[in-house]
């Protein structure tokens, strides 16, 4: 694990994103409430926000961190059509929380996944990436093409 105890605390913010895309009839199930093993897209926001507390029991070599706000936003998107997954986390301390808003992304798309692949099990997860970081040493970025 990186040695970050010679750096000072600063305020850090990450955003990740995902997407889990279906068919439309699964659309259609989740939007109605009628998934057999519950409310998909209250399952899936608490499942994330576990995972981003837990990524340093995950991911081999992740600082465990005290985070200050972990948000989970579920759109469902008829274009896609499917459901777009969006994590912002924030903490004051020595290191980023990138990995742990990419692993909340990534535990809201699986956990939406297994609760529909009963009726689908062509459903995909796509995009899964990074979209905005501020704070440390290195600034601020944000994704240029989405």
């Amino acid at each position: 694990m990186v040695d970050v105890s010679d750096k000072p605390p600063t305020s850090r913010l990450a955003v990740a994103e995902g997407r889990v895309i279906m068919k439309q009839s699964t659309l259609d199930i989740i939007l109605k409430g009628d998934a057999k093993k519950g409310d998909v897209l209250g399952t899936a926001r608490l499942a994330a926000i576990m995972a981003a507390k837990r990524t340093h029991e995950l991911i081999p070599l992740c600082h465990p961190l005290a985070l200050s706000k972990v948000a989970v936003e579920l759109e469902p998107d008829e274009t896609l059509p499917g459901v777009r997954v969006q994590a912002t986390v924030k903490t004051n301390g020595p290191t980023g929380v990138e990995m742990e808003a990419l692993t909340a992304v990534s535990v809201g798309c699986l956990t939406i996944y297994d609760m529909i692949k009963a009726v689908e099990r062509d459903a995909a997860i796509e995009g899964v990436r990074l979209v905005e970081k501020k704070g440390g040493k290195s600034g601020h970025y944000r994704r240029s093409r989405y």
